[in-house]
Formats: structure tokens, C-alpha cells, sequence
């Protein structure tokens, strides 16, 4: 029986993709990595929830989620017009603008199993032309943005998913680290819906091109990591 494609099904179809992606469950290995927060916690800078909120409320709004979110943006664009000159440019920067050797890690780490993942288990040959081009070395906002426009997902939902995965993230990495408790953690996750609504408004109004970032903190704390003498986490 053939299945006809109406807006509500293509919608619920990329809803559940976008929760199949950036599940903890999907296999990039997020869990591995706290972009930076074991240094913070490890220097006395986030010791409580309100300062884990205040961290990741930074990295959301001028650090790494606000670059993030630019760059999917800016490759979901280019994809969509099928520039493919404009996606290498933006792949090229996703992949340079880190500040430090693990956050690089932990993006392109996660771009190239994620990139794999999916076209193994959601094929379509946008993907396997991205893989190709690339050597499948891209960064994890770009490959997500390339999932996203193969399957004919909306670009604001797909950021909404990824911020929401990459603030998630880093409350789970400080229900370990500091400790806190389940529900503290999940107080953090409600009380972060702001932030995360505003980072996605952010990038969709904001050209790459004028995005920057300010957390010299986190930056500077993920390189203080590399040499720290216990690690729970890869960044």
C-alpha cells in the first residue's frame, strides 16, 4: 500500500527523525564529551545549578551553541539552494572555528560517526553526495544540517532539536560532575527553554557572516582540559 505524503505526516515523519538523531540514544557518542565543563567544575566556576544554567546559558547565547547554530543554519541554507560551493565554505569554517584541539574533536568526532549512522540506518543520496564530497569528515551541525534537508525538514525545527540536544548535553555532563540530582537536572532543562528559543531565533536572524562568539571561559577551559590529571570526559 502506498503511503500519500500529506504536511501533517512529513511533519510528524521529520519530528521523528529530529528525536531519533539526537536521542542520547544515537550512537556519536555525546555522552563522552562535556565541551569544557569538567574544566569549569574542576576550577570551582560551576559548582551548583544555577551556575551550570548560567554556563550553558552562555554557550547557548555566545558560545559554542550560538557558532553551532550559525553554522547548521548557513549549511541547511546551502543545501536547500544546492550551493555547493557555499556548503564547502561553510564546512571548511565549521571545521576551523574551534577553540581548542578537543571542542574540534568533539565536533568532528561526532559529524563523522553521526554522518555514517544515519546513512546507514535514514539513506538518501544528499547524504552519500556530502559524504563524498567531504571524505566524510564534517562537523556535527553540518551533517545534521545535511540529514535535515535530505529528509525535507524545516530549518527552525532542526535547530530547535539540535540546541535544545546540545543544552541537554551539558546538564547531563553536570548531573555527573558536580553532582546533582535527576530532578534538579530536569528543573535546568525546563528553566534553559528560553535560552534555547532565543539561540534559535538568533540564528535564524543572523547572517554567518556577522556571527561571532565571547566565552574566552569555556575556550580557554577546554584547552586547561587536555592537561587536566583526572577526566571523566573527552573535552
Amino acid at each position: 500500500m502506498t503511503m500519500i505524503m500529506t504536511a501533517a505526516t512529513l511533519r510528524e515523519a521529520g519530528l521523528y527523525r529530529l528525536l531519533t538523531w539526537l536521542s542520547p540514544a544515537y550512537p556519536v557518542g555525546a555522552f563522552s564529551y562535556s565541551h569544557g565543563l569538567e574544566a569549569a567544575v574542576a576550577a570551582g566556576r560551576v559548582t551548583n545549578g544555577d551556575s551550570l544554567r548560567h554556563h550553558t546559558e552562555t554557550a547557548l547565547a555566545a558560545g559554542g551553541g550560538r557558532a553551532e547554530a550559525a553554522l547548521l543554519a548557513a549549511a541547511w541554507q546551502a543545501l536547500a539552494a544546492g550551493n555547493a560551493a557555499r556548503l564547502d565554505a561553510v564546512a571548511d569554517l565549521a571545521a576551523a572555528w574551534r577553540g581548542s584541539a578537543e571542542l574540534a574533536l568533539e565536533s568532528l568526532a561526532q559529524g563523522r560517526a553521526f554522518l555514517a549512522t544515519t546513512r546507514a540506518a535514514w539513506p538518501h543520496p544528499l547524504l552519500d553526495r556530502v559524504a563524498l564530497r567531504h571524505g566524510g569528515e564534517i562537523a556535527l551541525p553540518v551533517a545534521i544540517a545535511a540529514a535535515a534537508a535530505a529528509h525535507c525538514i524545516p530549518l527552525p525545527a532542526t535547530l530547535f532539536a539540535y540546541l535544545h540536544a546540545f543544552a541537554a548535553n551539558l546538564v547531563s555532563s553536570g548531573l555527573r560532575l558536580i553532582p546533582l540530582g535527576q530532578t534538579e537536572g530536569q528543573r535546568l532543562i525546563a528553566a534553559l527553554e528560553t535560552a534555547v528559543a532565543a539561540a534559535v531565533a538568533a540564528a535564524l536572524a543572523t547572517p554567518l557572516e556577522a556571527t561571532g562568539t565571547a566565552a574566552p571561559l569555556v575556550e580557554i577551559g577546554s584547552m586547561r582540559h587536555e592537561t587536566q590529571e583526572t577526566r571523566l570526559f573527552r573535552s
